[in-house]
């Protein structure tokens, strides 16, 4: 018989609330990046997926990622309008919190990951198209894939791979969806001929803050209760996305001759992305050289996507969340110890090589899935309403021709 205690409980429900504010704080991070004329719509996206899917995943979403299993591909309708998920425990996921517990920490994740994506395709996406995506990917792209891998039943799960708190489900998933968006909008006017940096990076270092104190939350609250696997995740979370901050800036230092502020911010977000899949089963020690990889690698994977590939990844989704993510679960197949987590397994580094091989296919399996669903999706979009606005639309910018609003007085 399963019983609530009123500990984990309450670290959960706080672990909600601060993996929600980490949307606001995205918000702030890529407004910041963008140009003055585009703040508003950039607000706008990580704003209205917070209401957007806060509905979705009580309608639809719970039920498709988390309900009862068909074929290990997605779950049932059994749980639609959350009809049956109530005060009780469910064991199967979280035997110590109220279902409603877990379904609303599940919430904060969901909302979350189509949020990351609109950072790709920043200051040209018409809104109406926008919104239509955003549901769309939602429920065909997270829903399943979060079900692959942590639904009961998933063929991920049953096939023994490991994602504590989101690196292929959250990281993979939005990062290749995000180079696909800008390789199917194509880039910005001027990309390439003239500057488009952001405007504010004062308000970059506030978002990116509010990101990493959202992100103890994110993957300590995803021990599903407040015991010593959540205080084990919390410090492998700081120290990797610290080494990853500094490896980011002395490299950006090295290659450019100067330290920069949005360098240490980006550096930090691809060190907690990639420890993400990981904070639940490996030590400090291997945290650190998570963090460095990560920091070292996602550096150059953005660098490479801009400047060599031309690829308009206009706020670096791809090179910190799909690189990132990708690197955080094959880092997993390596330092994952059951002395961590005794649920979880071993990596290479501690006599299992297939966990390695585990972690390869989910990571591969994810991108495939996404990469290829939100290519249709926005083919059908661009023959059902247009996915890009008007070029004079985007001269002006968006927050005037999408919303008519101004983020900043004259």
């Amino acid at each position: 018989m399963t019983e609530i205690n009123a500990g984990d409980t309450a670290w959960v429900l706080a672990s909600a609330a601060l993996v929600m504010i980490m949307t606001p704080g995205l918000a702030l991070f890529y407004g910041g990046l963008v140009r003055d004329r585009n703040v508003v719509s950039t607000l706008m996206h990580s704003f209205f997926i917070l209401a957007l899917v806060s509905v979705q995943w009580v309608v639809i979403g719970y039920s498709l990622a988390f309900g009862p299993d068909h074929l290990g591909i997605i779950g049932g309708l059994d749980w639609v309008g959350l009809r049956g998920v109530g005060s009780e425990p469910n064991p199967d996921y979280a035997p110590t919190i109220p279902h409603l517990a877990f379904m609303v920490f599940q919430l904060m994740f969901a909302i979350i990951t189509p949020a990351l994506i609109t950072g790709a395709f920043a200051e040209r996406k018409r809104f109406k198209a926008f919104v239509l995506f955003s549901i769309l990917w939602a429920t065909l792209v997270y829903d399943p894939i979060a079900h692959w891998v942590w639904g009961v039943g998933g063929w991920l799960r049953s096939l023994g791979a490991l994602d504590f708190a989101g690196g292929t489900v959250v990281h993979i998933s939005s990062g290749v969806s995000g180079l696909v968006a800008a390789l199917v909008l194509g880039p910005r006017l001027g990309f390439g001929e003239k500057p488009l940096e952001g405007h504010n990076l004062t308000l970059t270092a506030l978002g990116a803050a509010l990101l990493w104190f959202g992100w103890f939350g994110f993957n300590a609250g995803s021990a599903l209760g407040a015991g010593p696997l959540a205080a084990s995740a919390f410090v492998v979370t700081n120290t990797a996305g610290w080494m990853a901050a500094l490896t980011w800036m002395f490299t950006g230092w090295l290659h450019q001759g100067r330290p920069s502020l949005a360098g240490l911010c980006a550096g930090a977000i691809a060190g907690l992305v990639a420890i993400t899949p990981a904070s639940g089963y490996v030590e400090p020690g291997a945290a650190i050289i998570i963090g460095l990889v990560a920091g070292f690698v996602c550096y150059w994977a953005v660098y490479l996507t801009k400047s060599r590939f031309r690829v308009d990844d206009a706020l670096d989704v791809f090179g910190v969340h799909g690189i990132g993510g990708l690197w955080g679960a094959l880092a997993t197949g390596l330092f994952a110890t059951t002395a961590v987590n005794a649920a979880g397994a071993n990596g290479l580094l501690y006599g299992n090589p297939a966990q390695l091989v585990h972690q390869a296919i989910a990571a591969g399996s994810t991108f495939a899935y996404a990469a290829a669903m939100t290519w249709a999706i926005l083919k059908v979009l661009d023959v059902a309403v247009g996915i890009r606005v008007e070029e004079q639309e985007e001269e002006v910018g968006l927050d005037v021709s999408q919303h008519g609003e101004l983020a900043y007085r004259p």
